[in-house]
């Protein structure tokens, strides 16, 4: 499963939901038939869910559910994430990642240090940012690095690597 974002309220009476995007382009999502819902996105236990209707609502989204038709049923899903088998995504272009691609990879500056591996991405409205983090315990040392092209300079999914023109003291 990828997930494409959480539900983050209910919305209204009548079963719609608040709902906020993880990565681009929730529009093509309208045409997805069903989104599966669950409680941990690393889980194995999603339920499936019939899409009504995906719509803007101000700066995010809201949804309605087949057979989530109150506030009640909807308050069930709160903080649900949603996501969908791999498959049914379209192939993501050239220089074009879905974040559950880019989680885990290793992180190598240019002088071939690992500065750690991506542990979550966070959009701040300008750009995503890689949360790279490294050691163990209190040892933990986390780093925010922007994903642009001057930061970036290669990302190899393949070969679970993301190379990047960032020092290991900053």
């Amino acid at each position: 499963m990828v997930v494409l974002g959480r539900v983050i309220a209910p919305f209204g009476v009548q079963g719609w939901l608040k709902l906020v995007a993880l990565g681009d382009d929730p529009a093509a999502w309208r045409t997805m038939p069903a989104w599966w819902l669950g409680k941990d996105p690393d889980g194995t236990e999603w339920r499936r869910y019939e899409l009504e209707v995906l719509k803007p609502h101000g700066k995010g989204l809201v949804a309605k559910l087949k057979g989530v038709d109150d506030r009640t049923a909807a308050e069930a899903l709160d903080g649900s994430y949603f996501a969908v088998p791999r498959e049914m995504l379209p192939k993501p272009q050239k220089d074009e990642y879905y974040w559950a691609d880019l989680i885990g990879l290793d992180v190598v500056n240019a002088r071939g240090v690992r500065l750690g591996q991506v542990a979550e991405l966070i959009e701040t409205g300008a750009n995503e940012v890689l949360v790279v983090r490294e050691g163990e315990g209190s040892e933990i040392r986390e780093r925010l690095l922007p994903f642009v092209a001057q930061v970036v300079n290669e990302v190899d999914v393949p070969n679970r690597v993301i190379r990047v023109d960032w020092e290991a003291d900053w």
